[in-house]
């Protein structure tokens, strides 16, 4: 594919990376308009989304319920198979160890994320999980798609909260 204006090759993978990214960001935003931590991830084998789902670990009561966890449930359902090899996984923020298991359980072939997690990302921050010997499956990774719209869509949450909060605490 050549891009008409720069006339240079445009590579098929990185605009489907950006494609199923901006769907992550839709969800992640459905995630902030709840209430919860704004990540959103989808599940995607052959071009086609086989499964999505957002943050909901308040609204469901459930601490496993990140939108990894979702996303991966809901292919998982849609397929009617646990594994999921083939597949590849758009999410907003680098996943944490939690789900770098769920992930390498389901046999997800790739991952692709937008923002780096400097507490918690267990992918190339705070830990490089996928890198461990033990794990009897190899995920493709690839980080920093997007990586500014996913940050500030998680840096504006948080802003807001903490916002609430001063002005809760000024009329306490």
């Amino acid at each position: 594919m050549i891009d008409p204006v720069i006339s240079a090759p445009v590579n098929p993978s990185l605009v489907n990376d950006e494609r199923w990214m901006n769907c992550a960001l839709a969800l992640a935003a459905q995630a902030a308009d709840l209430g919860e931590v704004p990540v959103g991830a989808v599940v995607v084998i052959d071009g086609q989304e086989v499964g999505a789902g957002f943050n909901k670990p308040i609204s469901s009561c459930d601490p496993t319920a990140h939108a990894e966890i979702c996303a991966l449930r809901q292919a998982a359902a849609y397929l009617n198979n646990y594994r999921l090899s083939g597949a590849t996984l758009y999410v907003t923020l680098e996943p944490c160890t939690m789900c770098v298991g769920a992930i390498v359980h389901s046999r997800i072939s790739r991952v692709v994320y937008g923002a780096t997690e400097p507490k918690a990302g267990a992918v190339e921050s705070a830990r490089r999980t996928f890198d461990e010997p033990h794990f009897n499956w190899r995920v493709e990774t690839r980080g920093g798609v997007l990586a500014e719209p996913c940050g500030r869509i998680i840096s504006d949450f948080f802003s807001r909260r903490r916002e609430l909060r001063r002005q809760s605490a000024k009329t306490e």
